[in-house]
């Protein structure tokens, strides 16, 4: 699996005019858990879509901007489906899975 970085507001700006479905998976690199499920999403992702990587830590300020812009309440770990920039899928914790997301797609 290849993670696309998600690091300015533009780029994110950018995401909501895509045509296609962007998965954009928000990560706390200080949970346990959101490192297991972003482990489990490496193993048993088999998808072409890109998956946009946000480091909440660094980057909480998009985060935020990204649950406004959505109207969706912000978790972490989190894994959004968007498409014609709207939210069509929203996992967090323990209920990301590649499988599940896979029908979003």
């Amino acid at each position: 699996m290849e993670w696309i970085s998600l690091t300015s507001e533009s780029q994110w700006k950018g995401l909501l005019k895509e045509e296609g479905p962007v998965v954009i998976f928000k990560h706390s690199t200080r949970c346990s858990i959101s490192s297991m499920v972003k482990n489990r999403l490496d193993r048993s992702w088999e998808h072409s879509t890109p998956v946009y990587l946000l480091d909440l830590i660094a980057l909480r300020s998009i985060s935020n901007l990204i649950a406004e812009d959505l109207r969706v309440q912000h978790e972490s770990p989190q894994l959004l489906v968007i498409k014609d920039g709207k939210c069509i899928y929203d996992a967090s914790h323990t209920m990301i899975s590649a499988e599940e997301t896979a029908s979003y797609l």
